[in-house]
């Protein structure tokens, strides 16, 4: 059992960065593929980045070249640094972890077992 809490979250200006981070508590996430979700009200949960048990890493199109997912094994923690952040990135962001996971499943959200609650970033234009 894994249990993930999300941090970081909160109001940025657009063209301003944040850093959220998602630490695991439970159990190691070494054998654990990681990935940042978020949801806009009205919209359906869209993938931005994950980080498989072996460390391959893929990103959404919409946020490739802005956004930097990073895992830190020893410290059970996942990092989403988001720079040059648009209005468009507000959303709720969720962290989650899938068992080995790989390939183009790193992008379906059916395929992890675990997700945090959730962190708002709000971007002002």
């Amino acid at each position: 059992q894994v249990q993930l809490l999300e941090s970081g979250g909160g109001l940025a200006q657009a063209g301003g960065s944040l850093r959220l981070s998602c630490t695991a508590s439970g159990s190691t996430i070494r054998p654990y593929s990681m990935a940042w979700f978020r949801q806009a009200p009205g919209k359906e949960r869209e993938f931005l980045a994950a980080i498989t048990w072996n460390f391959i890493i893929r990103y959404a199109d919409s946020v490739k070249g802005r956004f930097t997912i990073s895992r830190d094994v020893a410290k059970t923690s996942v990092f989403l640094q988001m720079n040059s952040l648009k209005s468009e990135d507000t959303a709720v962001y969720y962290c989650a972890a899938g068992r080995e996971v790989t390939g183009p499943g790193v992008t379906m959200p059916n395929k992890y077992n675990y997700w945090g609650q959730g962190t708002q970033v709000t971007v002002s234009s």
